[in-house]
């Protein structure tokens, strides 16, 4: 049986607390703007709005819209399902992770420090969906590994 995708509120609230990270405080950029008018007007289905891109699967288990950061345009908010496919996970994508320039490239330094920046904002991010009670992968990781140390217990008793 599938797992019912995130209520739109829920993913609207973490879209809400993506932005107000990612951008400062400050309104995003225009391209963002635009794509959340469209969201926020949708007539059909939440998962099925253009501002979405999901994977290849059916039916899709990630969805991701490139919000960008105060820095960088790429990052995205993505909504996947989980490991055990039990629940749909929450996740920032800094997105910059397979395009490194070479080491010996003056690139290198700038791009490890823009790397570095948008680790944090991902960490910032996920960090704030928890304190709020939306599940990230970490949270998952803590809740799965509790309920195995239960099951040990059990066990053992």
């Amino acid at each position: 049986m599938a797992v019912a995708k995130p209520d739109p509120s829920r993913t609207k609230k973490a879209i809400d607390i993506y932005l107000g990270i990612a951008y400062d405080g400050q309104p995003p950029p225009l391209n963002v703007r635009s794509m959340l008018t469209t969201l926020e007007n949708w007539g059909g289905d939440f998962y099925a709005c253009p501002v979405w891109s999901g994977d290849l699967v059916k039916p899709p288990s990630r969805y991701s819209a490139r919000l960008g950061n105060a820095h960088y345009p790429h990052m995205k908010l993505v909504i996947q399902m989980s490991p055990n496919n039990e629940q749909w996970l929450f996740r920032a994508d800094a997105h910059d992770k397979h395009i490194c320039p070479p080491v010996e490239s003056p690139d290198y330094g700038a791009f490890c420090q823009l790397i570095e920046k948008n680790q944090k904002v991902v960490e910032k991010i996920e960090s704030a969906w928890a304190a709020e009670g939306l599940p990230t992968f970490k949270t998952y990781l803590r809740e799965d590994l509790a309920r195995r140390a239960a099951q040990q217990q059990q066990a053992a008793h």
